[in-house]
């Protein structure tokens, strides 16, 4: 039997299958420097998903970062795929169109953080509730991405020295 469904309901399920975060590693490189107190993804039901993390500071005010973020691909291992670049965060932050590319990359997140201020940094990092839709929705309808596995890798550089690593993995089918 076959079941008619709304077109709200199609776009439903197609925006599930476009794009899904499959994994979320959070390393501490430093512990006495930083550490995370939660790092994960959550599946509230089939069309409702989100990433989560706070990482607490323990050296505050840091007033020298730089993050270096690579877009990876899979292919057999993951290989590097369209961007690795370093920015200076306190420079980026007080000017965000100084850098089209990592302007881009701090969209996917900036909504759903506490990264807005310039520095120094006196606070603890936290990205809450990033759903996988709002990232969908960027990767697919401003850039044309091609389908497969991707990791999303991210180091975070304080005072030249790096702290931390973000790796979040996602696929697009």
């Amino acid at each position: 039997m076959f079941i008619r469904r709304s077109p709200f309901v199609q776009l439903m399920v197609f925006l599930y299958l476009i794009n899904r975060f499959t994994n979320v590693k959070c390393v501490t490189l430093d512990p006495e420097f930083d550490e995370f107190e939660y790092c994960f993804l959550k599946s509230v039901n089939r069309t409702y998903k989100y990433m989560s993390l706070k990482v607490n500071l323990l050296k505050k005010p840091i007033t020298k970062i730089k993050i270096n973020v690579a877009l990876l691909k899979r292919y057999s291992g993951y290989r590097p795929f369209l961007y690795n670049i370093t920015v200076d965060a306190c420079r980026f932050v007080k000017n965000p169109s100084s850098n089209p590319i990592a302007g881009f990359i701090y969209s996917l997140f900036k909504s759903h953080s506490n990264i807005n201020g310039s520095c120094p940094v006196a606070k603890d990092v936290i990205v809450e509730k990033l759903p996988v839709d709002f990232i969908n929705t960027k990767l697919t309808k401003v850039l044309p991405f091609p389908h497969g596995d991707f990791l999303f890798h991210s180091n975070w550089i304080a005072y030249d020295i790096n702290r931390a690593t973000v790796d979040v993995y996602f696929t697009l089918s």
